[in-house]
């Protein structure tokens, strides 16, 4: 099964600032509800783990990212992730390009084009809640991107002779994707949208 999105989030930072961010692979990654760069083996190489919970059961993803383009020019990233679960009854491929575009010198829009496409278990929510839920995933992983480009834009005090230079802000261990709540989440939105849709 597959998913197509295509999502525009505006960032509160210069394109400068999140172009940075978004060069920084472990950056982006920490970025993602529930993933990790656990190795860089080369520089367009990387290995991951995406952790994911659904009510009490835990799923564990394990694969690969490779980086096949990064525009300095157009600001512009595509990366490819593979990855299938520890027991090995699903698997996921998604093919990511993220662009910066400039605003103004303190805003921008980071524009990310996604192809998600899953099997096995992971396959059994189906269209109409893979969407949603990708949609979900999206919108965090925004909320974070958008906390560490702000953080980024905003200049460190100045370090005392006693104190030293100023330490750079630790990363979050990421935790597990709750694929519940997100469900939950899209089925409070469906319900809403069509009682809604009633109302006089």
């Amino acid at each position: 099964m597959k998913v197509q999105l295509e999502k525009t989030f505006p960032m509160p930072a210069s394109a400068d600032t999140a172009w940075a961010l978004l060069q920084n692979i472990e950056g982006v990654a920490g970025c993602m509800p529930g993933a990790k760069v656990t190795e860089r083996v080369d520089d367009t190489h990387y290995k991951g783990t995406v952790a994911f919970k659904l009510g009490p059961a835990n799923m564990s993803f394990r694969g690969d990212i490779e980086v096949k383009r990064l525009d300095a020019a157009a600001r512009t990233l595509q990366l490819v992730a593979k990855g299938t679960d520890s027991a090995g009854g699903s698997g996921a491929t998604m093919d990511l390009t993220a662009r910066v575009d400039a605003i103004d010198a303190a805003s921008c829009n980071l524009v990310g084009t996604s192809d998600v496409s899953v099997s096995g278990k992971a396959a059994t929510f189906g269209q109409r809640f893979m969407g949603p839920v990708t949609e979900q995933v999206l919108g965090q992983f925004a909320a974070n991107f958008a906390t560490r480009v702000r953080a980024m834009q905003t200049p460190a005090p100045p370090a005392t002779a006693s104190s030293g230079p100023a330490a750079a802000p630790p990363t979050p261990e990421a935790q597990p994707l709750n694929g519940l709540a997100l469900v939950w989440a899209v089925l409070k939105g469906w319900l809403g949208s069509l009682f809604g849709g009633k109302k006089a």
